[in-house]
């Protein structure tokens, strides 16, 4: 068997720039004076986990927070936009599920996000996309360590009963790539549009849209 593992919600349906706004609209609601710009926002997308980007960010101005607060807050705004905005699936991503599906490839979700904003991703991509039926879905609350660490993929592996020689895992940032990297998985860059300027050096190869073809021969190649 093989499997073609999706590594964050934003490799479904890109959810940066939503991310970015209902960032905003927490600060606001903390009575923060902050705006995160979008040139900003690319910067720390170098990083993985929000929570910490607002720690940091304090940091840097010198001011105390309760960032798990703020990033609670935010999380609660994302995950009704999502639903509430809408949104689409990426270039080619219905069609590389669909083509899984009849080749026997299984299929999964492995991010280190919370269970709410899986939950919401589904919800809002259901007329397009079966998320809930992948093979494995993985979230912060299975893991020890989130990304950049392997863990979610060693989870992922292990729950599939799968070998690393015989995935092919989807990333949008670069801390996802050095996770899946880490696990030895062959990892495809399919960067978002606040992730497109990062340097994909890590990753098998880079594109702008997902090919079935392409991701299902790696995922069988072994």
């Amino acid at each position: 068997m093989s499997a073609i593992l999706f590594g964050s919600i934003s490799t479904v349906a890109d959810t940066s720039e939503l991310q970015r706004q209902s960032f905003n609209e927490a600060f606001a609601a903390h009575g923060l004076d902050w705006t995160w710009e979008r040139e900003d926002y690319v910067r720390m997308l170098e990083q993985s986990g929000g929570a910490d980007r607002v720690t940091a960010y304090a940091q840097e101005r010198g001011v105390e927070v309760d960032a798990a607060a703020v990033h609670r807050t935010k999380s609660e705004i994302f995950q009704k936009r999502l639903i509430t905005d809408g949104v689409e699936p990426r270039d080619g991503v219905v069609d590389t599920i669909a083509a899984a599906q009849r080749g026997g490839v299984k299929l999964g979700l492995v991010t280190t996000t919370s269970p709410d904003n899986v939950e919401a991703l589904v919800t809002a991509l259901r007329p397009h996309v079966d998320i809930s039926g992948f093979d494995v879905v993985v979230d912060v609350t299975q893991v020890e360590q989130p990304k950049p660490d392997r863990d979610a993929y060693d989870f992922a592996l292990d729950r599939l009963g799968e070998t690393s020689d015989s995935v092919v895992a989807v990333e949008d940032n670069l801390g996802g790539v050095q996770a899946a990297a880490s696990a030895g998985l062959v990892c495809v860059a399919f960067p978002n549009t606040n992730t497109s300027g990062h340097d994909f050096a890590g990753a098998h190869a880079r594109v702008d849209r997902l090919d079935a073809d392409q991701l299902i021969g790696l995922a069988t190649s072994a």
